[in-house]
């Protein structure tokens, strides 16, 4: 598949995730918001560019050589989404960051969701990522003051990883939820058997579970 085919398809089935939980009649008090990465260049893609929040060095371990200016300059814009969905009067106890990457691509938006929901000044309702891993791990605590910590050291994070992806391992799922259960967060981390880098239809089903139970209609 070519990469514009690929992003085509991530975009119609993000649009399709919310347009069905619409149609069933779910989250209809819930706005869905899918930002998209800009265009940078990937050092594994050759240089080239394409859609992503930061630069991915080598596959060898997505957990080591990583890109902290671009990191950083994407968490900052996630955190400007949600101070904007703040200013608008929506509580950020109702806002729950993650993003839902059916197509999985580099995993890039689960694992920025994690680290800008991990580093959020304002209390989230929860914080969710599929086949993700930690984000500058070495150096998580100098980006986590006391006053960001306690805005979300009760925030439940939701976790999905297929135990034969051959391209984010299980085990960096697993280390990372280790860690941030160590580091007192409480982390739903869920396995799913035989799937690889791809998305699973029971793990949509957990997902909404999980985002219902974070977001209880109101009306």
């Amino acid at each position: 598949m070519a990469l514009s085919q690929l992003l085509t398809s991530l975009i119609r089935r993000r649009l399709s995730m919310a347009e069905n939980y619409r149609r069933r009649g779910k989250f209809e008090e819930v706005a869905f918001i899918f930002p998209n990465a800009p265009n940078i260049p990937i050092t594994v893609n050759f240089g080239m560019q394409m859609p992503g929040w930061y630069d991915i060095i080598a596959f060898n371990d997505l957990a080591q050589q990583q890109d902290q200016p671009g990191i950083l300059k994407s968490r900052d814009y996630f955190h400007s989404l949600i101070k904007a969905e703040i200013d608008k009067g929506i509580p950020s106890s109702r806002i729950i960051l993650g993003i839902p990457s059916l197509s999985r691509g580099f995993s890039q938006g689960g694992s920025i969701s994690i680290f800008a929901g991990l580093t959020s000044p304002h209390p989230l309702a929860g914080i969710f990522g599929l086949s993700s891993y930690l984000l500058l791990g070495d150096s998580l605590a100098t980006y986590l003051t006391p006053q960001i910590k306690a805005a979300n050291s009760s925030t439940p994070i939701f976790m999905g990883h297929g135990d034969s992806d051959q391209l984010v391992k299980v085990e960096w799922g697993q280390q990372t939820a280790n860690r941030l259960k160590a580091l007192g967060w409480r982390v739903d981390f869920n396995i799913y058997k035989g799937l690889q880098h791809n998305a699973d239809p029971k793990e949509m089903d957990d997902l909404e579970t999980w985002l219902r139970e974070r977001l209880p209609a109101q009306g």
